[in-house]
């Protein structure tokens, strides 16, 4: 039981940490649930199958290739999990009507995205321990946390643009490159002191996260 509460603790603290960030209106405890869900089981199960797609694609058993690993980095990890959040707030989350405000956007693509890690690090923790727990509530959850919160806002953006596609797919480029770049420079560890690319890539990611929470606050439609 300790490992569970381990494992989805630092999932709980940043989920209540943006609900609360969403000062102006807040969204119905059951929709946000119902999206927490499909990110921890349908954007897994994309994933697995899109991650089955790419492993037939590219041949990546050299792990001392550097190549390999920005392919893996990149393509079978970033764009893959990231794609799979991505379709489910485009295609539940953002048609919804409860989708009225641009911050909206960070607050769903951070549930979708907490599912996907909930159950990420369920299954970590459980295989490796204690450990790789406490690691991975002050990287890994937080990473997720802050692709979503990059996908989120331009999302949020999109809803009310006329150029909805073109700033959905600003949002899912941009979580992809901070998502990659986290996980080449963690994969590329035979090179020594490549955890602070990772690190510095992530606080990078973290601090423009937070000026997009401020612009979306601002800018919220009910902020009157």
């Amino acid at each position: 039981m300790h490992l569970l509460f381990l494992a989805v603790a630092p999932v709980m603290v940043i989920i209540l940490y943006i609900y609360f960030k969403d000062k102006f209106e807040k969204e119905p405890i059951h929709f946000l649930f119902k999206n927490f869900l499909l990110g921890a089981f349908v954007s897994v199960l994309i994933t697995f199958v899109l991650s089955i797609i790419t492993g037939f694609l590219f041949d990546l058993t050299n792990d001392n290739s550097i190549l390999n690993q920005f392919i893996k980095a990149f393509i079978v990890v970033a764009l893959v999990e990231e794609f799979s959040k991505y379709i489910i707030v485009r295609y539940y989350a953002q048609p919804n009507k409860e989708f009225n405000e641009p911050f909206d956007g960070i607050v769903y693509a951070v549930m979708v995205s907490m599912g996907f890690a909930a159950l990420e690090n369920v299954l970590f923790v459980y295989k490796h321990g204690i450990e790789t727990g406490i690691t991975r509530a002050f990287t890994a959850v937080p990473a997720h946390a802050t692709f979503a919160i990059l996908l989120g806002y331009y999302m949020g953006k999109a809803k009310f643009s006329k150029n909805k596609r073109k700033l959905n797919l600003i949002g899912l480029l941009v979580a992809i490159i901070f998502h990659g770049a986290y996980d080449f420079f963690l994969f590329i560890n035979f090179i020594p002191g490549t955890v602070i690319g990772a690190l510095s890539s992530l606080l990078v990611g973290i601090v423009l996260s937070r000026k997009a929470i401020k612009i979306h606050q601002k800018n919220s439609n009910f902020n009157v």
